[in-house]
Parts: C-alpha cells; structure tokens; sequence
C-alpha cells in the first residue's frame, strides 16, 4: 500500500561511506563549494526566506554537497537522492541541526522525535506496537467513520475551508485511535490555529538563527509564544483527563503512562509530555497539509477526481468504501504518492555529523550540520521523466523501477523511518476516496493554492466548492 522506501542500501556506498586516509587509490577529501548569492550576517538566509523552493531547488547544479551560510552557521547541504539515502541510513549522523533546533521548543528533548541514541531506541520500541502492520485495521471503523463524517457535513455548493477541515480530520483520528480521546472540534480548531502560528515561527527560526532577537517582546514573537503555550496546555489537558478517568485502553497513550526507562523506573512526566505532543502535532500538521493538496489535486484534475470515482465504484459495487477496500485502490494510493512527491509536507530536513566523514568525495567535519529538501529530490528533472507533471500512473510497477532509489520516500528510511507510515496512508488513501465517491472539486474566488512554506508546506488559502456527480 506504500511507496517502497525502506529496502536498504549497498554495503560499497561508494560516495556514501567515509572514505580511508587519503592514499594513491583514495585521494584527498574536498572541501564543499560555497553557493553563491550569500550577503553579509544573513548568509543564504535571506534566500530562503524569499524563495526557499527554488533555492533549494537549484542546489543540484552547483553539486552534489555545497556549503551555505545560515546567518554566522555553515551549513552543508545534500543534493542527490543517492546521498540523501546515505545520510539517513548512515550511524555517522543524528537528528540534529536547525531543523530540529527550531522545533525543540515544541517537540521538547524528551520525545521520540527529537531523541538519539539508547533513549530514542528504548521509545520506539514503546510506540512502535501502535503502528504495526497488523494493528491499523483495529483503527478502521474510526478512519471510516471520521471520513464519511466529512462528506455528511459538507453541503453541494457551500464553501469549504480546507485548512481547517483538514485539521479537524486529522487530529479527530489521531486523538481517536492514538489517544482513545472523543475530542471536540474545539479542540482541533485551537490545534489548527496554534499550529500555524508556531509553525510559521519555527521556520524563521531556522533560516535565520537571531537567537537574542526572537526574545524580544515584539509582535510576532508574542504570537509564536501564545501558539506555544496553547499546544502545551492541550497536551496537559489529554493527559490529566486520562489520568482522572482511571481507565486504561489499549493505546499509545496507556503504554506511554506506564512505560519503563532504561532502569526499569516509570518515565518521567516530561516525556511523557513530549511523547504526546510528537504524537499530535507532527503528525496532524503533516497529515493535514497532505489532505489539503489531496484536495486542491481533485479540484484541479477533475480526470483524475472521475477516474478514482470509477475505481471506487468498481471496486465497492456502489456501497460506501470502507477501510478493508483501501487495498484495492491502485490508482487511487497512486494518486496519494504523487500528491505528496510534488507537494511533500515535510519539504526539508536536517542532519548533524556525529565523527569526521564524508559525503560524495567531500569532507564532513564533526558537528556540521547537513540539510536535503525531499521536495527538491522528488521534483528532479534527472529523476523523473515529466518531473512536473502530475502522473499518477509513475508508480504502476512497470514505471515505478524507473525511480531512482530514495528519489521518493515520503516517510524517510532507517531507523529514523516514521513509524506511521501504513496509518498515515490508510487514512489518506481513505479520505480521498471517500470524498471523491461523492463529490467533485472546484475553486472558489478568494481560494489561494500558492504554497505557503513553512516547516511544512501547505496552500495558502484553499477554499472549494463541492458539486455532487
């Protein structure tokens, strides 16, 4: 049901692998180009900030690693699908960088998303039961029932805002099959309305690293930090209400209050805090924005919103799809893969060298900092044939073996691979469908489908009018 992402990579790693002392045969280590366009104390900064796809974009033809300037950092990023696929399988480097920095201050240290090393083996093991193959159908009758939600609350010809649907959709079944919570849509509003300010926070955060000036009482900062607070605060109200009830489901949450540390002791509050926020906010952020291109997707190929009608019609017999039929929908989890190949919710990532290394020939120092855009890797001319069409059909068998390997994978590798993976397209592949059995898709005036970047990307301001078929 997933794109393969994870199948490995070769032991040889010719670029990949830390090369030995420089001999005959192994010559030196090169020292990155500089890309140009840096000006002074914002470095490459500015760029990204201005045009960030297109910056990262146009990294490839200056080489396969080249060294930015972050303000007074430098930064050494990663152009090709071949070294992004070394970097996260290699031990030689950890989560670390300006990525994971910027969200420290939502994530927290403690949580699965931000931990290395023992600690961070010892939390998958907790939250991986959760997410194994065999236990998303126990999620089904919860995915169904939120997605057919949607098509009973919208009306033919009424305008619907897609970023907050997409947020109520997505945290609704996270909190529902993660969480065992009947969360309000309040709640899921606040998530939306947080998320978003501290979202758009963090990513300044990250390109321009002015760490003084973003605790200055200024405007924007006051706002980043009222988003923060609020996530915090919803986070602490699951977690008591669970507490008070007594009761303990068979959920992420319940293993996560009784989980052990490494000296067999109940894990402390803090992580147990930041668990359940890796578990809501990531994951609704990105699933949410993924549901938002879904949609912008059916509205703008109505032949693709018909064929994935057809597919449903044919694979159901004209009663409601279902989660057990989500196999079965070729086109329409084709349809998904392509959504996010061209518009990936995470669109940049960040490394941190763990020891002295390597990548493609070039010297990696201890502590640098190593950044890839998955979005410019999956949008590459050399690539992909059509790289910016919209083809669902590339990854039919006989066309997905033309995709390089890790040219594509949404969900990352190794043993940073997100570990909700098969829940996370079960849901979308569902939602699609779902919504496509019913309804079409068309803009309406003050809809604005521009991506907004932010740590994610998302549209700016999707607003679409459903039409029954």
């Amino acid at each position: 049901m997933t794109v393969e992402s994870s199948s490995g990579f070769s032991a040889s790693l010719d670029r990949g692998a830390p090369p030995s002392p420089a001999t005959p045969e192994a010559p030196e280590l090169r020292e990155p180009p500089l890309a140009g366009g840096a000006v002074p104390v914002l470095g490459h900064g500015w760029k990204l900030v201005r045009d960030p796809l297109a910056f990262m974009s146009r990294l490839r033809d200056h080489g396969d690693v080249v060294r930015l300037k972050l303000g007074p950092k430098t930064v050494y990023a990663v152009t090709t699908p071949e070294l992004t696929g070394a970097l996260a399988l290699s031990p030689d480097y950890k989560i670390g960088g300006p990525l994971w920095e910027s969200l420290e201050g939502l994530l927290g240290k403690e949580g699965v998303a931000t931990a290395n090393g023992p600690r961070h083996r010892r939390q998958r093991r907790t939250i991986q039961p959760a997410f194994k193959l065999d236990a998303i159908p126990a999620y089904g009758p919860i995915m169904e029932e939120e997605a057919h939600a949607l098509n009973e609350r919208w009306q033919p010809g009424a305008t619907i805002d897609c970023t907050s649907e997409s947020f109520r959709v997505a945290v609704r079944i996270a909190a529902r099959c993660l969480l065992r919570g009947e969360y309000m849509d309040e709640r899921a509003e606040r998530l939306c309305v947080a998320l978003a300010t501290v979202f758009r926070g963090m990513y300044r955060r990250m390109v321009v690293p002015l760490g003084p000036l973003y605790r200055l009482p200024l405007p924007a900062n006051l706002e980043f930090n009222r988003g923060l607070a609020d996530l915090h605060l919803l986070v602490d109200e699951i977690v008591a209400e669970r507490r008070a009830s007594g009761q303990k489901p068979d959920d992420l949450l319940t293993a996560l209050l009784e989980a052990k540390d490494e000296n067999g002791d109940p894990i402390g509050e803090q992580e147990i805090h930041d668990q359940v926020v890796a578990i809501l906010t990531p994951g609704s952020e990105t699933v949410a924005s993924t549901i938002m291109w879904l949609l912008q997707v059916l509205a703008e190929h109505p032949e693709h919103a018909a064929k994935v009608r057809a597919e449903v019609q044919s694979v159901t017999g004209g009663r409601p799809v279902g989660f057990d039929d989500v196999r079965e929908l070729t086109h329409t989890n084709n349809l998904v893969v392509e959504a996010m190949r061209l518009r990936p919710a995470v669109w940049i990532l960040t490394r941190r060298a763990v020891i002295d290394t390597a990548l493609g020939g070039y010297r990696i120092p201890a502590g640098a900092d190593i950044v890839y855009s998955p979005y410019a890797i999956q949008r590459d001319a050399r690539s992909y044939a059509g790289h910016l069409e919209f083809d669902p059909d590339r990854w039919l068998p006989d066309r997905v073996k033309d995709v390089p390997k890790h040219a594509m994978s949404p969900f990352s590798v190794g043993n940073r691979k997100c570990p909700s993976d098969h829940f996370s397209m079960a849901q979308l592949t569902l939602i699609a469908a779902v919504v496509s059995s019913k309804y079409r898709f068309e803009q309406v005036s003050g809809s604005n489908d521009a991506t907004r970047v932010g740590i994610t990307l998302r549209p700016h301001r999707l607003l679409l009018k459903p039409r029954e078929w």
